[in-house]
């Protein structure tokens, strides 16, 4: 019953149809009503909207004498909107508040990038490798990653591969210490005589081969040798445990670039580069034995290998068009026999440049293996002399190569006597 009478409140009968307006003359009906279905007039003035804002607003029911939701909600749909100040005329400012937010976000990100710290500890020094001077300016470090391309088929780096090293830091030693002109090396002072530098020997002991992935820190300094060169030394370690993989020292000489000769290191240069001076030598016991000629290997009564028709790539030239001193190497071992290079790896290996070598030559690579010693576990050590030479008869590079057989510790090789 209490049902009943709540129900019939709200709903005190069936709603009766509401009446259709007529059309008008044209056929058309009106385009408003009010709220019992007769047609409004237009209403042109303010004061007519006024009088249809309060019969609307009389017309809404109540609920024990409170005001239905839906009569506010209609109620500040149907008001006035709000006068124009200088707050409401100000722009969005969420959206600006998006923009500074969206920049903030993308700038922490690009922080957050270059401040990457590596989870693996032997990376954290020198992450990206720009390396740095160190001992009081005298010596230049930089730390570089093994990759999978500077990887042979023992599955560790290739002597090619130290050596593009030791090559990179010379340059960036130079770079770092601010002697760096306009050509490969060369200070502005050497700049503006066009000279640049040339090496003219390089000796190289490695103890071992590091592997892909591996770290390698590399150290390198300078000293003077004689009136008219200098000296660079390198020593590469592991960046993990510290053990040494290579030991090279090198000997540098000038050369013109219009005349293409050998020249003396003027007073200006001297000044540049001394304060660099380190006089140190990473190899304590240098193998300055003279290396043969092409006339000694044509007459030796041992294995003799030959290698012909080399001849330099586009990508071999360096900034000074000659060839790169580092592809020599690889000439060099293209007449070693696959025997060795299967069973032995390079020990140590000594470099004697005689002259430089341009785009169009064709060259030829000679190599004599010797057999020198046993050391006690059936296995041999072998060295072999190597000459580098134009076709047409002039020598490029004379080398001595040092093998040991693979697996073998470094300190049970044994140096051969001179010859």
């Amino acid at each position: 019953m209490t049902t009943s009478i709540a129900a019939s409140a709200f709903f005190s009968g069936s709603p009766a149809p509401a009446p259709v307006a007529s059309k008008n003359a044209l056929g058309e009906r009106p385009d408003s009503l009010d709220l019992r279905g007769i047609a409004a007039k237009p209403a042109s003035s303010s004061a007519a909207v006024r009088a249809g804002k309060t019969r609307v607003h009389a017309a809404v029911p109540k609920v024990n004498g409170v005001k239905s939701a839906v009569a506010d909600v209609e109620h500040e749909t149907m008001s006035s909107p709000a006068p124009r100040t200088f707050y409401n005329q100000l722009p969005d400012w969420s959206m600006l508040l998006a923009a500074i937010t969206t920049i903030f976000l993308a700038a922490e990100k690009q922080w957050t990038l270059l401040d990457w710290k590596p989870k693996r500890p032997d990376m954290l020094a020198d992450t990206f490798g720009f390396g740095r001077i160190i001992h009081d300016g005298l010596l230049f470090r930089q730390n570089f990653s093994i990759r999978s391309y500077e990887i042979g088929a023992d599955r560790t780096a290739s002597i090619e591969t130290l050596m593009n090293h030791l090559q990179e830091t010379a340059l960036n030693h130079v770079k770092s210490a601010g002697l760096l002109g306009d050509g490969f090396g060369s200070t502005p002072e050497m700049s503006k005589r066009d000279l640049f530098w040339v090496v003219s020997q390089m000796q190289a002991i490695v103890e071992r081969y590091p592997c892909w992935g591996d770290t390698v820190e590399v150290d390198t300094w300078v000293g003077a040798h004689g009136k008219n060169g200098m000296r660079r030394d390198w020593h590469i370690r592991d960046s993990v445990t510290g053990h040494t993989i290579l030991k090279a020292t090198s000997k540098w000489v000038m050369m013109n670039k219009l005349t293409r000769r050998l020249a003396r290191i003027p007073d200006e240069v001297r000044t540049e580069i001394e304060p660099y001076f380190f006089e140190h030598a990473s190899i304590a016991d240098e193998d300055n034995r003279e290396l043969p000629k092409l006339t000694d290997l044509k007459s030796a009564t041992v294995a003799k290998y030959v290698r012909t028709g080399l001849t330099p790539r586009w990508a071999d030239l360096d900034i000074n068009q000659h060839v790169n001193n580092v592809k020599y190497i690889g000439w060099i071992l293209e007449s070693a026999p696959i025997s060795i290079l299967e069973k032995h790896e390079l020990a140590s290996i000594v470099l004697d440049y005689k002259r430089e070598c341009g785009r169009d030559s064709v060259l030829q690579s000679h190599t004599t293996v010797y057999t020198d010693c046993n050391n006690g576990s059936g296995e041999t050590t072998l060295h072999c002399e190597h000459l580098l030479s134009l076709e047409s008869g002039p020598t490029i590079v004379k080398a001595r190569t040092m093998w040991r057989p693979k697996g073998t510790k470094p300190q049970e090789i044994m140096v051969p006597s001179s010859s």
